[in-house]
């Protein structure tokens, strides 16, 4: 069955796909009046639909089944420090997949250039890419954090556990299974593509994150981000 999006406001009488989701509907899958069809909104909600009308840039659903889902617990959030990587799209994709509570792009002292002030409309994209390919109601929090260490360690009081995931092997010991399967929600520190400053892992420790290592060699940017979601989501499926 494919999957849509429809955004949580739209989750009402009469319900229908209009823009580019009608549009795949209709003129990409050519499905017509009588197909049933798998709808989320992103939000822990989606549905079973029958098409029931088609038109140019609309398609009319009727409901056949609507479930919430909760969303995941713990709630596992990765700060990753700026870095203008061509695979910040695979990332964000890959990160549904394993059922991220959040992604945010904080400004590191190597960061190459400057963060955006807000989320890009196309990340929202690659994340309702994602959701479609995998089924995942939830889409991941998408924040930018351009006041750098400073907002990262403010905004990380509100998180029960909160880790530096450091590239110097002596910095901590690995990711425990123990540690992965624990309660509570996690905020999970990445630097960026050149790795942290002198000092910023450091003031993160200082104000209690926890040292972390993923082994013994050095990751790129994306291969660390998502090891670390794969551990947690892994510890997910055990707790």
């Amino acid at each position: 069955m494919h999957t849509f999006f429809l955004d949580t406001g739209h989750w009402l009488e009469p319900y229908a796909l209009t823009g580019q989701e009608a549009h795949h509907l209709s003129r990409v899958l050519r499905l017509g009046p009588g197909a049933q069809v798998h709808l989320i909104d992103g939000a822990g909600r989606e549905g079973t639909f029958r098409v029931d009308d088609v038109a140019k840039n609309r398609v009319g659903l009727t409901p056949l089944s609507v479930v919430e889902t909760p969303a995941p617990s713990p709630r596992v959030v990765l700060a990753l420090g700026w870095t203008k990587g061509l695979r910040r799209g695979w990332l964000l994709e890959k990160a549904v997949e394993l059922q991220a509570g959040g992604l945010w792009f904080w400004q590191a002292e190597h960061s190459q250039g400057r963060v955006p002030d807000a989320p890009k409309e196309t990340w929202s994209g690659k994340l309702m890419a994602g959701a479609k390919q995998c089924g995942n109601p939830w889409l991941p929090e998408l924040r930018t954090l351009p006041g750098g260490l400073k907002e990262l360690i403010e905004a990380g009081k509100n998180f029960e556990r909160t880790f530096v995931l450091h590239e110097d092997r002596r910095a901590g010991a690995p990711l425990s299974p123990s540690e992965v399967t624990a309660g509570g929600d996690a905020l999970c520190v990445l630097g960026p593509e050149g790795g942290f400053a002198p000092g910023e892992a450091q003031a993160l420790m200082d104000a209690g994150f926890s040292p972390i290592s993923l082994g013994p060699s050095v990751l790129r940017w994306e291969t660390a981000a998502l090891a670390t979601l794969s551990l947690f989501w892994w510890g997910g499926q055990h707790a």
